[in-house]
């Protein structure tokens, strides 16, 4: 998408020359002025009753006289917020992309770097299109060009935000694509491909990983997981490097499961094609480390993706089975459906040797957190309450919204067991929790959170598919580390 600014012309919006304009104005409070022939309509369309001063409302105006866009769009925005802004531009937008319009340019709102972020951002979900194994598909939206019109004085401003939410959007998008393939596609072979594929684009260091060198590395509970599949596992490692040498960078660790039957556990079958979605987490890292790269950010990233699939088979894992991690703790498998934290537990210890700043693991590894927040609020969890606060911030300035879940000791108990040094799950009650607290053992040498998505990396129904998120939580969190 080609992302400009422009200063507010003089005499108004109206002299905009695009194939479409969206307007955006207040619900309360009195009406900007956006020009004579712009303000005559919308004094029309709110005496005539086809537009009402409330958020979400919009109304779609062919050839306004006196106005040079053939389209104008009316939408109406909660406050003043970023946040409300964007849903309304989202919602002018999903008018707009249904037509021929190639060029849109927004005016409105308040003109800050947070509210042209929110515009890219919104365009990137208006108009991301998902075609690869679908030749049947309609046509992607004819949009290619975003203007967002300001004073003369927010235009450097502007462009700055337009810009890290450009970024943004092009790590939205890989996360996306990548998990919307289906799991004949998107494997662990196919992830580190994408891994490596970043060198030559973006410059990073890369290395992935086979089983034998996993073995080597001693990661048995990431290997217990890939036994039943026949597709081999990858560890994926990538470093960008735009800090100094001594800076000491920012882990993520994203949950790949590019499959997840449940294993010998084996889930019920309605819905279970939707656990291609479970390698969202690494989708997120590898989004966010080419948005990291794409804004040229002076810090130092380290992604890391264990990837595979959790299969039944002769040579799977059974409950009951016990596996040693990498860390030398031992595992008594009770459900091999709790697969992600088996995986990520060796990456977490695999962490340790680049003395990290801080590690944030990512990964769809609950339903309980579903159960919990819904679909709207990510799972945080951390004993770090600094750490705590700078991904919250993140997440305020991403409008990628997180909850702090509680990691109290008392949850540990309940993954005691009589054959190992834990059980791999705690029952049913504060699922969540206890999946956290299984992850917190492998944390004691560095600062740590982890974010569970389960319920906002991907939706389901009618608009299946999957989100993005938290690739703007994790791009502002890591922004907020760079010098």
């Amino acid at each position: 998408m080609d992302f400009q600014t422009l200063a507010l012309p003089e005499a108004g919006a109206a002299g905009i020359n695009a194939d479409a304009l969206i307007v955006v104005l207040p619900a309360t409070g009195d009406l900007p002025l956006f020009g004579t022939a712009i303000d005559a309509a919308l004094a029309d369309a709110l005496k005539g009753g086809d537009l009402e001063r409330k958020a979400g409302k919009s109304v779609y105006l062919p050839r306004v006289a006196g106005v040079k866009a053939g389209r104008v769009v009316l939408a109406v925005a909660r406050d003043a917020s970023a946040k409300a802004f964007k849903a309304a531009v989202a919602s002018a937008l999903g008018t707009v992309k249904a037509g021929p319009a190639r060029h849109v340019a927004v005016v409105g709102g308040e003109s800050t770097a947070a509210h042209a972020e929110a515009l890219a951002i919104a365009t990137g979900d208006a108009t991301y299109h998902y075609t690869r194994t679908k030749p049947s598909a309609a046509p992607a939206p004819a949009l290619a060009k975003v203007t967002y019109v300001v004073p003369k004085s927010a235009v450097a401003t502007a462009k700055a935000g337009l810009g890290v939410g450009d970024a943004i959007v092009s790590g939205m998008n890989l996360a996306r694509e990548c998990a919307n393939l289906p799991a004949n596609f998107a494997t662990p072979t196919f992830l580190g491909e994408q891994a490596l594929a970043m060198v030559k684009s973006h410059g990073l260091e890369v290395e992935v990983l086979d089983r034998k060198a996993c073995e080597k590395l001693g990661m048995g509970s990431f290997l217990s997981v890939a036994r039943g599949s026949e597709e081999p596992p990858k560890f994926i490692v990538m470093q960008y490097k735009g800090g100094a040498k001594k800076d000491a960078p920012v882990v993520l660790v994203g949950k790949g499961i590019t499959f997840d039957t449940g294993g010998i556990s084996l889930k019920p079958g309605p819905e279970m094609d939707e656990m291609k979605f479970d390698m969202c987490g690494a989708a997120s890292v590898l989004g966010t480390v080419r948005a990291v790269a794409e804004l040229k950010l002076k810090v130092n990233l380290v992604g890391l993706i264990p990837t595979c699939d959790n299969m039944p088979s002769g040579k799977a894992t059974k409950p009951g089975d016990v596996v040693t991690s990498m860390s030398g703790q031992t595992i008594e498998i009770l459900n091999t459906d709790a697969e992600g934290r088996l995986i990520l537990c060796d990456a977490l210890t695999y962490a340790e040797r680049f003395k990290p700043q801080a590690v944030v693991d990512i990964a769809t590894l609950t339903g309980a957190i579903v159960i919990a927040l819904g679909n709207h609020n990510s799972g945080l969890f951390s004993p770090d309450d600094a750490l705590a606060a700078d991904l919250l911030a993140a997440s305020a300035a991403g409008l990628d919204p997180a909850w702090r879940m509680p990691l109290d000791d008392e949850y540990d108990e309940l993954l005691k067991s009589n054959f190992a040094d834990m059980a791999n799950i705690g029952g049913r009650a504060g699922g969540s929790i206890t999946a956290a607290k299984f992850l917190q053992r492998y944390t004691s040498k560095f600062p740590w959170a982890h974010l569970d998505i389960a319920g906002t990396a991907h939706r389901s129904g009618a608009a299946k598919g999957a989100t993005g998120r938290p690739v703007p939580l994790l791009t502002h969190f890591v922004m907020s580390r760079s010098r």
